[in-house]
């Protein structure tokens, strides 16, 4: 199992070897669960199922980890806003991202840690980094790292400490000895959820909570580090930094980040009035059932490190992509199952190697689409069982990447009971044009057959004529 990774500490590809063979431990930065997931969160979520099932796939035993920030600024200032407890609006996030995650036909993680359920790691590591005369209490009485103590800071964003220094993004905070200082522990203001802690009671900063919750499920050590692009720098600059300085061991041997999410070209902001919740886009499908499939295939059609366009165009062309493989799904099924699939192994072979190649999902995909053009010229040929075969595999390879799950009469739309949003008398007509369009073929008046398919047209119905003499229809 020879797979590349992009690393992006060392900045290049590397051959993936696991501290321990056959097993794999992958821990991604999650949630802060104050308000519903957006898209860019969908490209996280998706991003790293594909990772984790590409792994499995390839026989790897995989531990995979995704923390829930449950506590922080954003969090609080919200429940202070709507005037609900912390742990309230919390919980009802957390209920949604995970309706969120399987509408995206989303694996839920082996262990999803979350920030309050590990104060006391927390407070240990705090305390140890202390020790090592890498923190401190300043003089508001928040704890804070010592960035000029740690010499390796800098190498996964690519940042000298002059660099850093020069930044607008420096905090000037004077209860620091530097202002390239960050904060492990807050002391909390009156009213404000807490903890007690030696510093005083007080919450931790959000980049000690993935350190501590990371090393408690995998250990000091581990393969894989997930999350995306925006968490490079400062997030996991500041995770390395402390998890290293407390337990003297390498933290992780990759880094991966997934790229950055835009609207039509532009970045995603609720300023510009382009932001999005992942199930704003899903309601807005006239198939609520196929809607999540389609905005997990838009995401897997780009390379996970490229920047994704987000547009209703893309959303148009991978649901159009995804019908083409339906369809062909759906007419390899017709056929006898073979005994031994008379398949090319070069399909296989060529999909295995894409994704082998840093998971380039593109590539793989455009497997899937040459297998469609076999099983559709297997079934012109009549050779059903040779579709029958091709479907097989088109079927397994599409379930590594989490594709094609559903039953392909449902995602087509085929016959109005399918068909969540089709009321009962318009299925019933749209049935009976069918039957008269298919008596004007019959009688060979096909200005009346044309006449019938406009009318349906009108009514969003695609139709398929079959080699069989039979007549399919879905919805546009």
């Amino acid at each position: 199992m020879s797979i590349q990774i992009y690393n992006s500490l060392s900045r290049d590809k590397e051959l993936f070897s696991p501290k321990e063979p056959g097993k794999v431990g992958i821990y991604v930065c999650g949630m802060t669960v104050y308000d519903f997931c957006h898209i860019g969160h969908a490209r996280v979520l998706v991003v790293f199922d594909m990772v984790v099932r590409v792994l499995r796939a390839k026989g790897f035993d995989v531990k995979y980890i995704r923390n829930i920030t449950d506590i922080d600024d954003k969090i609080i200032a919200r429940a202070t806003e709507i005037g609900e407890p912390f742990d309230v609006l919390t919980e009802r996030f957390i209920s949604a991202m995970h309706e969120d995650e399987a509408a995206l036909n989303v694996i839920p993680p082996d262990e999803e840690p979350r920030a309050t359920g590990h104060i006391t790691e927390i407070i240990s590591m705090i305390e140890t980094l202390q020790s090592r005369d890498l923190a401190y209490q300043g003089k508001n009485g928040d704890v804070f790292f010592r960035v000029r103590q740690f010499p390796g800071y800098g190498l996964l964003s690519g940042r000298s400490i002059d660099e850093l220094l020069s930044g607008a993004r420096v905090d000037k905070d004077v209860a620091k000895d530097d202002p390239l200082d960050f904060v492990l522990w807050k002391v909390a203001k009156a009213g404000e959820p807490a903890w007690p802690s030696p510093w005083g009671d007080g919450r931790p900063g959000w980049h000690i909570e993935c350190s501590a919750m990371s090393t408690a499920c995998l250990g000091d050590s581990f393969d894989i580090h997930g999350g995306g692009m925006d968490l490079r720098f400062p997030h996991h600059e500041n995770e390395i930094a402390q998890t290293e300085g407390a337990t003297g061991k390498k933290f992780v041997n990759v880094w991966m980040h997934n790229g950055f999410v835009q609207i039509d070209h532009e970045k995603m902001s609720k300023s510009l009035g382009n932001f999005f919740t992942i199930r704003e886009i899903l309601k807005n499908d006239q198939n609520p059932e196929r809607a999540g499939e389609v905005v997990r295939f838009l995401m897997l059609l780009s390379h996970y490190r490229s920047p994704l366009n987000f547009s209703d165009g893309g959303l148009d062309q991978a649901r159009a992509g995804l019908e083409r493989l339906y369809s062909a799904l759906q007419k390899s099924t017709t056929g006898d199952l073979p005994t031994t699939p008379p398949v090319n192994d070069q399909f296989a072979l060529t999909f295995d190697r894409a994704l082998d190649d840093d998971f380039n999902t593109p590539s793989a995909i455009a497997v899937l689409f040459d297998i469609a053009k076999e099983i559709n010229r297997a079934i012109d040929q009549g050779k059903r069982s040779l579709a029958a075969a091709y479907g097989v595999e088109l079927k397994r390879l599409a379930d590594i990447l989490g594709l094609l799950y559903l039953n392909p009469t449902v995602f087509l739309g085929i016959s109005g009971s399918n068909h969540p949003s089709g009321a009962e008398g318009e299925s019933s007509l749209i049935e009976s044009l069918i039957q008269q369009r298919q008596a004007a073929r019959l009688s060979r008046d096909f200005d009346r057959a044309d006449a019938i398919r406009g009318e349906l047209e009108a009514l969003n119905v695609l139709i398929e004529d079959r080699p069989d003499g039979t007549c399919e229809w879905r919805r546009r």
